[in-house]
């Protein structure tokens, strides 16, 4: 009780002290006298008149900005060592409270929610924890450091994954562009001019650039696996490949590639996956998977490929991935490879075919009628050929429709080529003719 009283009678004091500083304008008094009252309250472990303190302190008729965030950052460094949860979660709620509104302090609000954001996700609160993190926009903080924002973001997009908010993932997600995790940061760092925002240093538990590029790619694969978008995972992990401290290390680069190989095979074909696939295939570490490099060159050359002999040998590999880095390939990823084989050679037929029958085609493709039709017919539905079928005849056209202006175009290019023709054949007899009469006169 002797304690309570002697502490509260130093309060008193100290308070006396900080008005008349407060009122005759000095900055450093002021601020000094709100941070020995944070003080006296934490070394007296007074936690209940700490909160009250910070209420009281920042709630006072002209309180300067500087002093609020003296305080601010003050109370936050004893937010660690509070004895128990609810004490932690009530001080943090304390200053947030205080914060709020404050420009001044926005970013010391901004780690507090990302505290309490934290504990929540800790108790296995997803939700709550998810809508505390969306309260705040650090990409408007002008004083927060890159990394630091980047992070922050990045936390958020994560904690809408784990509640199954993709739509509002990508949303967050958007906010980060891909060109800054290449920029180079040596060159960033400039002595700021007159009149420029000072920008704080991000604390030392922030990642660096690289490992934050590292971690965006991670989220968007968990993102872009909801929607199967196997080319999309693809580049992802080739953004990953890229990055100095994977590439140097066989153990960390392998896992990835590999990953490279199988999405790049379960992407839909395409202008985008084929240009992939073939600068995929010039990389020179494929040296040390000999067996992904032949994978890709089936892809590569227009021949039909077996599906139960690739199966055969691909199977093991295919199933290694689920213990590999980023799991399993996908609950759809076999059926979808199989897809795959079939599109390619359906493909490779329409190359070396102009018209062919349904039954052949489907003797080639080692599928029913039936199958082969419905095949054919959802890759010109897509685009990515263009077929006609003849279902009386059963007969498949590979051959583009010309227009009017293409015919007569070509017409013209026969003509040309036969007259040429009829040309050199004139010349021709006309020199043999020539070479006769001389030899009649000798």
């Amino acid at each position: 009780m002797e304690g309570g009283a002697n502490l509260d009678a130093q309060i008193e004091s100290l308070l006396n002290v900080e008005k008349q500083m407060r009122l005759a304008g000095e900055v450093a008094g002021t601020k000094k006298a709100v941070v020995d009252i944070i003080q006296l309250c934490f070394q007296a472990r007074a936690w209940k008149t700490l909160n009250d303190q910070i209420v009281l302190l920042s709630k006072r008729r002209g309180q300067l900005k500087q002093a609020v965030t003296a305080m601010v950052q003050q109370a936050m460094q004893y937010i660690d060592e509070t004895p128990d949860i609810e004490t932690r979660i009530e001080l943090i709620k304390t200053l947030n409270s205080v914060s709020a509104g404050k420009i001044y302090v926005e970013i010391e609000r901004a780690r507090l929610i990302k505290k309490l954001a934290k504990i929540k996700e800790a108790q296995g609160q997803i939700a709550e924890a998810a809508d505390l993190m969306q309260e705040i926009a650090v990409e408007t903080f002008g004083a927060m450091a890159k990394t630091e924002k980047i992070a922050f973001i990045l936390e958020q997009v994560r904690l809408c994954l784990d509640r199954q908010d993709y739509v509002r993932a990508q949303i967050l997600s958007r906010k980060i562009s891909t060109r800054v995790f290449d920029a180079d940061i040596s060159k960033e760092k400039k002595k700021p001019k007159e009149g420029d925002n000072i920008v704080e240093e991000a604390p030392a538990d922030i990642p660096s650039l690289l490992e934050l590029k590292r971690i965006y790619y991670e989220l968007m694969i968990r993102y872009h696996l909801h929607n199967n978008d196997y080319l999309e995972i693809c580049r992802c992990y080739k953004a990953i490949y890229e990055i100095p401290s994977v590439k140097e290390d066989p153990a960390q680069w392998i896992p990835v590639l590999r990953k490279i190989c199988w999405y790049i095979v379960l992407a839909p074909h395409d202008s985008m996956q084929s240009s992939l696939l073939n600068s995929t295939l010039e990389d020179k570490n494929f040296s040390e998977l000999p067996e992904f490099r032949l994978l890709l060159k089936q892809l590569v050359t227009m021949e039909v490929i077996q599906w139960t002999a690739l199966w055969e040998t691909f199977q093991k590999e295919f199933e290694n991935e689920r213990n590999m880095l980023g799991g399993p390939l996908g609950d759809k990823a076999a059926e979808d490879l199989r897809q795959r084989i079939i599109e390619h050679n359906i493909i490779v037929v329409s190359k070396y075919y102009s018209r062919i029958t349904l039954k052949r085609l489907a003797e080639l493709l080692c599928l029913s009628v039936q199958e082969a039709e419905k095949h054919l017919s959802d890759m010109v539905v897509s685009m990515s050929l263009v077929a006609k079928i003849d279902r009386p005849m059963g007969i498949i056209c590979f051959q583009t429709a010309k227009d009017s202006n293409e015919i007569l175009n070509s017409w013209a290019t026969n003509l040309e080529k036969v007259l040429d023709l009829v040309e050199k054949s004139c010349h021709q007899i006309h020199k043999e003719t020539m070479v006769h009469k001389t030899a009649l006169k000798v």
